[in-house]
């Protein structure tokens, strides 16, 4: 029983141990940053193609990670192996484009055909590399250096930290560039229709429902009245509008339980109804619908939307949203 828990605690003791020196190869590679950085950004923010990205054996794994970020995030990017670049596929790295080469070491010899190709064409070449006097960093337009900090293996011979320090790096190349292009969560959704990601950057006008199917009523409507309304439209809620069609109130289940009474069906929607209800506008994204309804004191379950306000109809019910409607698109 012993042994088994001396295991137990050396191993989690390695894994903390590991986690820790990555951190700490994060926080050099923060400290590091520089101009060279900068001039990255602009560098790649320039180009009219696509960032192209390469990188041998573990390096080569990172890449790919960093190209799809790219992509996700507003930058044109494709991962182009190094050995397969030498055999046909330099092809598809044409004028326009920039490369982005990774190798901790800076000399791995299958980057050799890229990087002759990027400099025969005039492509604007960016390294990510440990050696400031290596091969690849003496060829590139412009070199992003990694600390010189151990890897996490106990041997310091596996990619552990430098791989972490990459991808970290290459995270925050494409963030810089998102912001620089002012890529908005609007854009990001056109790359990722599919999913949980994509059904919380749709919008509400999306889901909604309008027309006829709306449960209004007025406030001096009586709740007899009212009451059939609210059970026709299967929302259970209704909202209240003035005379210029603008939302004043609403009446839920909780609003009808605290007035029950024997007089209940002889008053008004106005006397029931809770005033100033929460709304949302058509263009709000689902997921922030999604937090009206349920970050609060006292969640709801629908949701109306209204126009604009700086429309003529602004404040004007032209939807409702269910949370329902949000678990059927996969938003809650």
């Amino acid at each position: 029983m012993s042994v088994t828990l001396t295991t137990s605690e050396d191993a989690l003791a390695s894994a903390r141990a590991v986690l820790a020196t990555e951190a700490r190869g994060i926080e050099a590679l923060a400290a590091a940053l520089d101009r060279h950085f900068l001039h990255a950004v602009e560098m790649l923010a320039a180009i009219g193609g696509r960032v192209v990205v390469s990188g041998m054996g573990k390096s080569g794994h990172v890449g790919r990670k960093i190209a799809a970020t790219l992509a996700s995030t507003g930058t044109p990017a494709l991962f182009v192996h190094p050995a397969e670049a030498s055999h046909g596929d330099l092809g598809m790295i044409v004028a326009g484009d920039a490369v982005l080469a990774l190798s901790n070491s800076g000399e791995t010899p299958e980057l050799a055909d890229l990087i002759a190709h990027s400099r025969r064409f005039g492509l604007p070449l960016l390294a990510m590399t440990r050696e400031p006097g290596s091969a690849l960093a003496q060829q590139a337009d412009v070199t992003l250096l990694l600390p010189k900090v151990p890897e996490a293996c106990p041997m310091g011979l596996a990619p552990t930290t430098s791989t972490t320090m990459q991808l970290a790096l290459g995270d925050a190349l494409a963030v810089a560039l998102l912001s620089r292009r002012g890529f908005t969560a609007a854009d990001f959704r056109q790359f990722h229709p599919g999913g949980k990601l994509g059904a919380r950057l749709k919008r509400v006008r999306e889901l909604m429902h309008g027309g006829d199917a709306l449960p209004l009523v007025a406030p001096t409507t009586r709740m007899d009245a009212a009451l059939l309304v609210m059970t026709e439209k299967h929302f259970g809620c209704l909202g209240v509008t003035d005379r210029g069609g603008k939302l004043i109130g609403v009446i839920t289940d909780g609003d009808l339980r605290r007035a029950m009474g024997p007089d209940l069906l002889a008053r008004t929607a106005g006397e029931i109804m809770t005033a100033s209800p929460r709304s949302i506008g058509p263009e709000a994204l689902a997921a922030e619908a999604l937090h009206q309804m349920t970050d609060s004191i006292r969640p709801i379950t629908a949701l109306f939307v209204v126009a604009p306000a700086d429309g003529a109809a602004s404040g004007v019910p032209i939807g409702i949203l269910h949370i329902h409607d949000l678990l059927r698109a996969g938003v809650a």
